[in-house]
């Protein structure tokens, strides 16, 4: 009899900054791949990432994830379920003109945003997209318009 490998259900739905529609205009995306521990990769498996807040930069030609927050679990003798929280920048691996084509938007005054992680497949990557920040007057927009969709939604619904 041969042994079975203990299947380990992985979440499908990616990790979304929502954040991130609201608080920018969005225009271009690309998807890199990020440079992550083994236990870093376990936590992005199970959906213990949160990329609220978190922002590209350009360092030496090279793309780094900071301020993403990982929580890792710990294994540690006697100490069953320890986590820690880890938000040190990370290496995104995307092509030169990729690179390149983000810095020069960038010197526009544009910033590079993380707007998903996708776990699904053999690799993790991240969507990364080049926003405008918004004005206080914009998203008051935004939810102005969002709370008349529910409404109408609303009386669609009870109309049946």
């Amino acid at each position: 009899m041969s042994a079975k490998k203990a299947t380990v259900s992985h979440p499908k739905a990616p990790i979304v900054n929502r954040r991130a529609r609201f608080d920018y205009e969005l225009d271009d995306d690309i998807v890199a791949g990020v440079s992550l521990t083994g236990p870093e990769v376990r936590a992005a498996r199970d959906g213990h990432i949160q990329l609220r807040g978190a922002y590209v930069t350009i360092k030496d030609g090279d793309l780094w994830l900071n301020n993403a927050s990982f929580s890792l679990k710990l294994n540690e003798r006697g100490k069953p379920g320890a986590h820690s929280v880890d938000t040190r920048p990370r290496r995104l691996l995307a092509s030169k003109r990729q690179i390149e084509l983000f810095s020069a938007r960038k010197k526009l005054g544009m910033t590079i945003v993380p707007t998903k992680m996708l776990t699904s497949g053999r690799y993790i990557k991240v969507v990364i997209a080049l926003g405008k920040g918004k004005k206080r007057w914009d998203k008051r927009e935004t939810i102005k318009r969002r709370q008349a969709d529910r409404e109408s939604s609303a009386q669609i619904k009870h109309a049946r």
